[in-house]
């Protein structure tokens, strides 16, 4: 694996029985950026960070994580990364800095450093006012981010975050979003997993679709949505009547077919905000009512339905099982 690969993944299958949970999945996350596994339930998330963790052996494939082969080097493996489920494995009847030194001491880590290390981290994820509370009396937002802290406690440099917002409110998932790009911007490398378009969007560098244990679509963000096409015209007539017109009137404007629902007009274009100056225009010559106007990108959301013909969030087949005690953390010192 070269040096500048966090994650390097080729072929990766997993069978359960006659499921096939992953069906060849290539997969490289660089160091120092956050990639995005993005997929609806059932669709091999979890299953892939499980393999990378060391928690799932592939039914084939290989698999490198900070250079080390995750079947032949587990342990080096294990210490080089912090896990996040997708539920809290926070002691509830512990405090929150009794939750820290927990973990610290299941990662042989020494007394004084995790005393430390705790403090901290409390700091970090804004809990220093509720760490001498037992975790069951924490918001869903607070267990969630004392969850984060633990999975940091041996400075890992690669975090795996299986869908890490799941059940959150929106103030509360926002406030994660912001820990996650801190943990970046001071170098920790991310592999998140998410079926939120909107979660993908604003963290990922770096974004893998996956639909049915696949590989389905890969790039950035903007080229994911440029795969789809441009901006979108979308207008909204005063009058359901003059849609034909306006059709017509603004056929030499747009770049595709466009479509109609009620007073609802959209059609691809090209050529950025001046399509719309041409629009007001095209439509006033025709004396046309205009409701509303304006351009629209595409959304992740737009990507996914046209790539599977279903939204990223639509319930699919659930993924197999998942152990609720899945973490493993950081080096020790």
């Amino acid at each position: 694996m070269t040096s500048d690969l966090a994650v390097e993944a080729h072929g990766l299958v997993k069978e359960f029985g006659d499921v096939k949970a992953l069906n060849g999945i290539d997969l490289v996350v660089p160091r120092g950026q956050v990639v995005g596994l993005l997929g609806p339930n059932g669709s091999g998330k979890t299953t892939t960070v499980r393999i990378l963790a060391t928690l799932l052996k592939a039914t084939a494939g290989t698999a490198k994580v900070a250079g080390f082969d995750v079947v032949k080097q587990a342990d080096e493996v294990r210490r080089s990364i912090g896990l996040t489920g997708q539920y809290a494995a926070v002691d509830e009847f512990l405090t929150g800095r009794e939750n820290l030194a927990m973990f610290g001491g299941l990662f042989h880590l020494d007394k004084n450093y995790v005393a430390a290390r705790a403090e901290e981290l409390l700091e970090k994820f804004d809990l220093t006012d509720a760490a001498n509370r037992p975790a069951k009396t924490y918001s869903g937002g607070m267990r969630r981010r004392l969850d984060l802290a633990a999975s940091l406690i041996g400075k890992p440099g690669i975090l795996f975050l299986d869908e890490p917002t799941t059940g959150l409110d929106p103030r509360s998932r926002i406030g994660l979003w912001n820990v996650i790009t801190e943990l970046v911007a001071e170098g920790t490398t991310v592999l998140l997993t998410t079926q939120y378009l909107d979660e993908a969007d604003q963290l990922a560098d770096d974004i893998v679709v996956i639909d049915h244990g696949k590989v389905i679509a890969h790039g950035t963000s903007s080229e994911l949505k440029d795969q789809i096409g441009g901006d979108r015209l979308e207008i909204t007539l005063e009058n359901t009547d003059q849609a034909s017109a306006a059709i017509s009137a603004l056929a030499p404007i747009v770049s595709g077919e466009a479509t109609l629902d009620g007073s609802r007009y959209s059609a691809p274009v090209s050529g950025g905000s001046p399509v719309l100056i041409d629009a007001v225009r095209a439509l006033d010559s025709q004396h046309i009512g205009v409701a509303d106007i304006g351009l629209r990108r595409p959304t992740l959301d737009d990507v996914f339905l046209t790539l599977t013909g279903h939204g990223a969030e639509d319930d699919q087949r659930p993924e197999p099982a998942k152990s609720r005690r899945g973490r493993r953390g950081g080096g020790r010192r």
